[in-house]
Parts: C-alpha cells; sequence; structure tokens
C-alpha cells in the first residue's frame, strides 16, 4: 500500500462515521489535511494492516509521519498527532452538548452511552492500552478485593523528558482537569488533548464539566470538574453536590479524594469528583454496626464491616443525609482520642482528620459512604501514620485515594516482571528477584508446603491481594482489634 492509498482509506471511514456530515465535496479537502499532517512522500511503503478500523488507520499514519520526519518517535508527539487525526470525526464542543442533552431529555441513559461511546470511538479513551492491564480478584474476610497491575499509561521516553525541560512553562492550562484542556494540542510536558470533549452541567449554581478518564480504571469511569481553577476541599456543599451527580447521572456513583495530603489524591489544586458504572467492593461490604443518630430518623446508618473507617447514611432524604453527613465532618475534623493514636490537630493547628465521601443510588434511595481519614506522621511513620507501612510498600507506596479506598488496587507497572521472578524463585528456580521481595517471599514460602508451576501464579495473586488487605487495613484510622472497634463505637456515640 502506497502512503497516499492509507490517507485515503482514513478519509474514507472519517466520512462514513463522521457526525460532522462531510459530504464528497470534503473529501479533498480532508485528504490535503491528513496529508499536511504526514506528510507528503508517496514512495514511503506502508505495511498492509490487518484491520482497518479507523483507529488501526490513525496509527498507521502516525507511523507515516515519523518515517517522513514530520513528527519525533516520541510518545508526546505520536499522541498530539493521533489527537489531531482523531479530531476530524469528532464533533465541536458545541455539538457534543446539543446531541447529549437532547438524548438526556428523552432517556438520560442513551446520552451516557452516545458520549460514551463517542469517547472511545475518538480514541480519547484508550480502549486498546487500557486492555493491557493486568486485572484479578482475591478472596478476602471483607469480600473480594479487586487487584490491577497499571500497563495502559506509556512510560515517559527519558529523550522526551530532557527536551521537556527545555521548553518555556506556560502555565496553561493550569492543571489537567481545567476545562481549557479540551481542544488543546498538547506538548511534550502536557497531555494532547484535541479529540477532548467536556459535557457542561450546572452543580450548586456554577457550570462544572463531566468527561472520561483517558486511561480508565473502571466501567466508564468518570470525571466531574468544577468549571474554575480551584482547590479540593470538602465541606457540606461536597456532599450535596454528590448526591445530586447521582442522581442525575443514573447508574453511576460518585466520590470524592480526600482534601489533605498523604491521604488525598494526586490533583489537590483542582476541585473534582470521580464516578462511573463500576459495584466496587466497599458498595459490596454490609453494615456490621447499625447506628442511630438522633433527630435523624429517616437515615439508616451503619459502620461497613471494611478495613476502613467506613459510616454508611442511606435514605430518600437527601436534605438530612447532607446535613448529618456534613455534622460528622465536623466532628470528625476536631476530634481527638489520644488512646488509639487520633489526633484532630498538631500543636501548630495543622489539621490532620478529613473524609473521603461516596455517593450512589441503590433500590431508589441515596448511599452515601464517609471514610474517616487522618494525616498524621510520626517517627516510626514518616510517610504517614495511616498510610502503606514499610513492610508492605514493597508491594504498594503510593497514596490511597478513592479507587483504593473502595476496594480496587491500582498497582505501579513494575509488579508484572517483579511478580514473574518471586515465582520463580517461589518454584527454587533461577531469578533475578528484587531484593525488597525477599522478607516476603520467604514467608510465602514457610506457609505453603507444595508450591508449584502449576499453582504458583494463583498463589502469588492471592499473596498480593492479602497485602492490598494489609495496605486498608493500615489506612485504617479506628482498627479492627476490640480496642479500635470500642473507639469507633465512642465516637459515633460522641456525634
Amino acid at each position: 500500500m502506497q502512503a497516499r492509498e492509507l490517507i485515503q482509506k482514513f478519509v474514507t471511514k472519517v466520512r462514513t462515521f463522521s457526525e460532522k456530515t462531510y459530504t464528497s465535496e470534503d473529501e479533498q479537502y480532508l485528504f490535503n489535511v491528513v496529508l499536511d499532517l504526514v506528510g507528503e512522500d508517496d514512495e514511503t511503503p506502508v505495511v498492509a494492516q490487518q484491520t482497518t478500523t479507523l483507529i488501526d488507520l490513525k496509527e498507521a499514519l502516525v507511523q507515516l509521519a515519523i518515517d517522513h520526519q514530520k513528527i519525533q518517535d516520541l510518545t508526546a508527539e505520536r499522541d498530539i498527532l493521533g489527537a489531531k487525526l482523531m479530531d476530524l470525526i469528532t464533533p465541536l464542543p458545541s455539538a457534543v452538548n446539543k446531541r447529549f442533552w437532547a438524548l438526556y431529555d428523552k432517556d438520560p441513559e442513551r446520552a451516557l452511552t452516545y458520549f460514551y461511546e463517542l469517547s472511545q470511538a475518538n480514541d480519547y479513551i484508550k480502549v486498546a492500552a487500557i486492555a493491557k492491564n493486568i486485572a484479578y480478584d482475591v478472596a478476602t474476610k471483607y469480600g473480594n478485593l479487586e487487584i490491577t497491575i497499571n500497563l495502559s499509561k506509556p512510560e515517559k521516553d527519558p529523550k522526551q523528558i530532557a527536551l521537556a525541560k527545555t521548553m518555556k512553562q506556560t502555565g496553561y492550562p493550569k492543571c489537567q482537569l481545567c476545562i481549557e484542556n479540551e481542544g488543546y494540542t498538547g506538548r511534550l510536558d502536557f497531555p494532547a488533548r484535541r479529540n477532548h470533549r467536556i459535557i457542561r452541567f450546572e452543580l450548586a449554581g456554577q457550570t462544572w464539566g463531566f468527561q472520561y478518564s483517558p486511561y480508565a480504571y473502571f466501567n466508564e469511569h468518570s470525571i466531574f470538574l468544577d468549571g474554575k481553577h480551584e482547590p479540593m476541599v470538602i465541606n457540606a456543599v461536597t456532599f450535596k453536590n454528590l448526591l445530586q451527580i447521582v442522581k442525575q447521572f443514573p447508574g453511576y456513583f460518585a466520590g470524592s479524594n480526600a482534601d489533605l495530603p498523604i491521604v488525598g489524591g494526586s490533583i489537590l489544586t483542582h476541585e473534582h469528583y470521580q464516578g462511573g458504572r463500576h459495584d466496587f467492593p466497599m458498595a459490596k461490604a454490609r453494615i456490621e454496626t447499625p447506628l442511630h443518630f438522633a433527630g435523624y430518623d429517616d437515615i439508616q446508618a451503619g459502620i461497613v464491616k471494611w478495613p476502613m473507617s467506613v459510616i454508611r447514611l442511606t435514605s430518600s432524604n437527601a436534605q438530612q443525609l447532607e446535613t448529618l453527613a456534613a455534622h460528622i465532618l465536623t466532628q470528625w475534623q476536631n476530634y481527638s482520642d489520644p488512646s488509639v493514636q487520633i489526633l484532630a490537630h498538631s500543636a501548630d493547628g495543622t489539621p490532620h482528620h478529613t473524609i473521603t465521601p461516596i455517593a450512589r443510588m441503590r433500590d431508589g434511595q441515596f448511599e452515601l459512604d464517609l471514610v474517616l481519614r487522618d494525616n498524621q506522621t510520626s517517627t516510626e511513620y514518616p510517610d504517614g501514620i495511616y498510610h502503606p507501612h514499610a513492610d508492605v510498600q514493597h508491594i504498594k507506596k503510593e497514596n490511597i485515594g478513592l479507587i483504593e479506598v473502595m476496594g480496587l488496587a491500582i498497582l505501579p507497572p513494575r509488579l508484572k516482571d517483579e511478580m514473574a521472578e518471586v515465582e520463580k524463585y517461589l518454584c527454587d528456580q533461577p531469578n533475578k528477584m528484587a531484593a525488597y521481595h525477599q522478607t516476603w517471599a520467604d514467608q510465602i514460602k514457610a506457609d505453603n508446603s507444595e508450591i508449584t508451576m502449576a499453582n504458583v501464579t494463583q498463589l502469588v495473586q492471592n499473596e498480593v491481594g492479602k497485602v492490598f488487605m494489609r495496605v486498608l487495613e493500615d489506612a485504617g484510622v479506628f482498627k479492627r482489634d476490640p480496642q479500635g472497634k470500642a473507639a469507633f463505637i465512642k465516637f459515633t456515640q460522641d456525634l
């Protein structure tokens, strides 16, 4: 296949798919736009594709641009060009919003399906990359936990990192969650967003945006972002917003990372929530200790059987839920119990307490989970008292954010190869196992008399799941021992 033949195949696909309703009169224009992007040398042979999907053809065109030296073979430049090509099938933001809300008026589910399918078809959601992730469940005393080794995000090329350091910092967009990302070309140190679209909606009288996550961790992984670039905060308005979102976007949960360092998410500079259509392990966990809050007779409440400290509130009365949740937050922000190492503020007034809230609809009622968080550090635990402790950091060292809180482990890509070496070690084969796995691997050997090539992968996966369970237990502020349970009950009584 010659280069121009490939371009023509792509243009034909664009015309067939596009909601921009290109006509035959637009075909030459489209051809020349693509020709300009990938280069005009028609002597370069193109390897014939086994499949002819739009995304496959886009990838072939990106490779052609590299061959023509239109771009360098760097991840960022490939993504920038790919996004420009897929923008050709992506309607303008105004058209996407008009279509979404027209469908929403008839059937909200149809609107969500439309936007989700568009975000996949135009390669904003990286379906092929996400499929590379390793995922499995592990049974624990808290129910099945979900384990994923995140292989979807490409590692940064050292050459790309070096070049990015030489670039002038523009400060635009302010962060990767700003609405200004929509349509942004991208650069070596900032992701391509030319094919990115955001649905506008109103929340608490302000303009917010709804989009999907390009490297989704679960089904229909969504982000709800403030139209203004303002820091994250957990307050009474947070609970009101989350309940409105789960009412407005049927079938989706909505939750927020905590708003303090260590226990917070990776982006604390921009107010946002996450959501999607996924039933997390924590949502399946049941009430272990029923609670009753005086004056809130419409609310069913209880402590959830979960490694972290969770109060669940259920009611059809959203206003009462918001009021009680705000009360619990205020009390927790100022609550200390030295007997179990819980401290609301340092001597200098630094706050340590906040909540990770998660809202969902279940059987026609609102359900609100309030996960108590504490970001203290100590000499013994400099990374955080309620953070994965040193003996489990060989598996998971990063912050425990919203997704992990709910029982889905997002583990680093290094573990794919590292666990293969652990398996070799357990089977007494030559290996290059990292030294920081040694103690853990030796304990696995001691606990299992029969380890074979047939069962070692399953065994290691189960042991990783046990480590993640410990990670969540480390993050729990009221421990699951008798003293911790009694202290948790005391806090709820003080409420």
